[in-house]
């Protein structure tokens, strides 16, 4: 036991102490900036919508407040719900276009980008989830924050709802787990390794969209903006990703069930459908997280060390509690949360096993 024990307080000293530093939050950026006078002529906003009508409209009226001239494109994904008819309020203000019948090799969100993406004229393009609230001035802000850098994609991974119990113990983990899964130093480097998007928000050059084939190079993809932010530093261009408090999801997911199914619906896409990288991640999990907690029922010096080790864990996940203004007693319930993350992670694999590689707003492909 003192062999293990010394394993797993070597492996997170390790995550501790890595070089890029996955487990802080030096990627931010928040706008500093209200002003509404903007001139945004040169981009266009891709909204794809299914099912959103809990949010849609509150969301639609932030976008177009954000300056003047941007063209603001809805492409209405099918919708079952008011979401049409709540477009309609609209009325010139945005341009709204009915999604075609979803083709075989196609992922619901790419399809509806894809057909709005025909339609965008200007040297800028956003992708903007229809599900996020944006603050004032964001648009310009982030526009300027681009040229200023040098960049031809930026992304912001968007403030999560922290409004339950279940969203304040959950989804700053998610968080977490996303920048330890894709260290955004690293995505934000020429490392050739690591590329990276918040799907939410992502503003990009139109050049570099077209010269990668639009949408139809990553078509099936579940992750997929982790896979447009792959294409396009292959393509050779540079691209920057980051926390911010200035964009909020505006869904909350409220229960459990909710969030698991989130998790759910990508977990095992993101270990390639392999059964062997699921044991893998089962093990990592188990020993990074469980073992810890299991050795404080040990005798010295092997007590001792869980506590450094849980001491050490608590400290990577302290920079994203902070950051989002939650208590620090919530790294107590880390190992519960990793616990909870890998019972998310199996049953998207049942899931798939059964016949279901996705399942999302209404949806099962």
């Amino acid at each position: 036991m003192f062999i293990w024990a010394c394993a797993a307080l070597v492996l997170w000293l390790i995550v501790l102490l890595l070089p890029w530093q996955p487990w802080r939050v030096k990627e931010q950026w928040d706008v500093s900036e209200t002003d509404t006078s903007n001139d945004l002529s040169q981009l266009t906003v891709l909204v794809p919508a299914r099912n959103e009508e809990q949010v849609i409209t509150h969301n639609l009226t932030k976008l177009l407040e954000q300056g003047r001239g941007h063209r603001v494109i809805v492409i209405d994904d099918q919708s079952t719900d008011n979401t049409p008819d709540l477009l309609q309020l609209f009325g010139d203000n945005i341009t709204v276009l009915r999604g075609s019948a979803l083709p075989e090799g196609w992922s619901g969100k790419l399809w509806a980008l894809e057909q709005g993406r025909h339609l965008v004229k200007t040297p800028l393009v956003m992708l903007l989830d229809a599900d996020v609230e944006l603050k004032t001035g964001l648009i310009r802000g982030l526009c300027q924050f681009m040229e200023s850098n040098d960049k031809d994609l930026v992304s912001l991974m968007a403030k999560p709802p922290l409004g339950s119990i279940w969203e304040r113990l959950l989804m700053p983990a998610f968080v977490y787990y996303f920048k330890l899964l894709y260290p955004f130093s690293l995505a934000n480097s020429s490392s050739p390794y690591v590329a990276a998007a918040a799907g939410g928000c992502i503003l990009m050059k139109t050049e570099a969209l077209e010269r990668i084939g639009g949408f139809g190079v990553i078509s099936a993809e579940l992750i997929d903006d982790c896979r447009l932010a792959r294409q396009v530093k292959d393509a050779g261009y540079h691209s920057w990703l980051g926390l911010t408090r200035s964009i909020r999801s505006a869904r909350p997911y409220g229960g459990l069930y909710e969030i698991w199914n989130m998790v759910a619906r990508t977990a095992f896409t993101q270990l390639c459908y392999s059964p062997i990288l699921l044991i893998v991640c089962t093990a990592v999990m188990i020993f990074a997280y469980l073992l810890p907690v299991a050795l404080l029922g040990g005798v010295y010096p092997v007590a001792l060390i869980g506590v450094i080790t849980l001491m050490l864990m608590f400290i990577t996940y302290l920079p994203v509690l902070n950051y989002y203004g939650l208590s620090w007693l919530w790294v107590f319930t880390m190992p519960a949360v990793a616990l909870m993350y890998l019972g998310m992670t199996w049953t998207s694999a049942f899931r798939y096993w059964q016949g279901e590689r996705m399942r999302w707003r209404g949806r099962v492909q």
